[in-house]
């Protein structure tokens, strides 16, 4: 692919303007880029802001809604059904400001797990993980996610049966390098369980 990320300096976003005929220019690179273009500068961290040319509105916001309708509508299928139901349900919502924050956050924590996962497997110079080895925090990630729902729109829940939930297992001490990771996993224990509490109160 063309190098279309821009020669922007160092902590500027690189600027992207959406003209009337729907194509999209990259004002640092003086070329005209495609969503995939765009979807590239994300996944390599490239800071970048879309305005629409006319009107010079910024409309970032829904030009990276676009990517992710393009990619799954393509087969990169990543949001699941019931999360895309339970998204659309928060419009119009009472607690529809606290969403976003909560979702940053959750994917934020997600990340860094990876990324820690990822960087001591290196340390120890063996090849990333697959996908399986992170099947356990996805789930676990997921259950907080759930909970978090039940107790933001209770209702929403009414008819679905309660999930039994999974039993303690036991796990070995962990290593002086893993204090971080569990720290982390400690706060988010602490925030399952007092979701758990305020949805029991309900």
């Amino acid at each position: 692919m063309a190098d279309t990320e821009g020669t922007a300096a160092p902590g500027e976003r690189v600027v992207i303007k959406k003209y009337a005929n729907r194509r999209l220019y990259n004002t640092a690179s003086s070329s005209y880029v495609t969503l995939e273009h765009l979807s590239e500068m994300v996944k390599k961290n490239v800071d970048f802001v879309v305005y629409d040319a006319k009107t010079n509105e910024d409309i970032t916001r829904s030009v990276l809604t676009q990517i992710i309708f393009e990619e799954e509508s393509q087969g990169q299928s990543l949001l699941p059904i019931q999360f895309l139901r339970q998204l659309i349900g928060f419009y119009g919502n009472s607690m529809q400001a606290f969403l976003p924050s909560y979702l940053e956050l959750s994917l934020a924590s997600f990340t860094q797990q990876q990324e820690r996962m990822r960087s001591q497997f290196s340390a120890l110079g063996q090849a990333a993980p697959g996908v399986g080895v992170f099947d356990e925090q996805v789930r676990q990630n997921l259950a907080l996610f759930d909970r978090a729902m039940k107790m933001f729109s209770p209702f929403a829940y009414a008819a679905r049966p309660e999930e039994p939930a999974p039993a303690p297992k036991a796990e070995p001490a962990p290593a002086a390098s893993d204090e971080a990771l569990v720290a982390l996993r400690k706060q988010m224990e602490e925030m399952q369980a007092q979701i758990e509490k305020l949805a029991g109160k309900r």
